[in-house]
């Protein structure tokens, strides 16, 4: 288990999941404007009786607003590895086995960063990302790559968006003690 007395000051909730999903969150923002412009394309079609034009726009629509749910669930689900990412490095330290399995996705590894860097475990994280060939430039997941018909297998949508509610077993707040000058 991690000395408590090195353990850094603790952000608030908010913070940890604004730094679990900040890049899910302006994703969401942008599909937002995407879906209101593909609705003003769609209205314009509309009202001049184009058909196929309509079409077009109006699958625009729903192909952007449904991402801006997909996108909140995926935050929801990565902040919920988060708290179990965090737990787990507290009690057991860093090992790349567990590092791994969080290596899929840009979010994931986000996840995985965030509960390190509030740990200060940060540097070991990151040093391990890099041997494995990792940048920071990997934003498309290596399961996308590898099986092109992902969209229609469970372990997509649970691990991606249905991830369970974790309940951390430690209150990091209250666990680091006062310093006292």
């Amino acid at each position: 288990m991690l000395d408590i007395h090195k353990l850094p000051k603790q952000p608030s909730v908010a913070i940890s999941f604004w730094n679990v999903g900040s890049l899910l969150y302006y994703s969401s923002a942008l599909f937002m404007l995407e879906s209101f412009f593909y609705w003003s394309k769609f209205k314009e079609a509309y009202v001049n009786e184009a058909i196929l034009l309509s079409l077009f726009w109006l699958g625009s629509v729903l192909f952007a607003f449904s991402h801006i749910f997909m996108v909140v669930m995926d935050g929801w689900s990565r902040y919920q590895n988060y708290k179990r990412i965090k737990d787990y490095l507290f009690v057991h330290g860093f090992t790349p086995k567990i590092a791994r399995l969080y290596k899929g996705s840009k979010c994931q590894r986000t996840a995985f960063l965030v509960a390190a860097r509030e740990l200060g475990m940060q540097d070991e994280v990151l040093r391990y990302y890099r041997r494995l060939g990792i940048k920071w430039y990997h934003f498309v997941p290596h399961f996308m790559i590898k099986d092109p018909f992902f969209l229609f297998k469970k372990y997509f949508w649970s691990r991606t968006f249905l991830e369970k509610r974790y309940e951390p077993k430690f209150n990091y707040r209250q666990l680091r003690p006062e310093i006292s000058l």
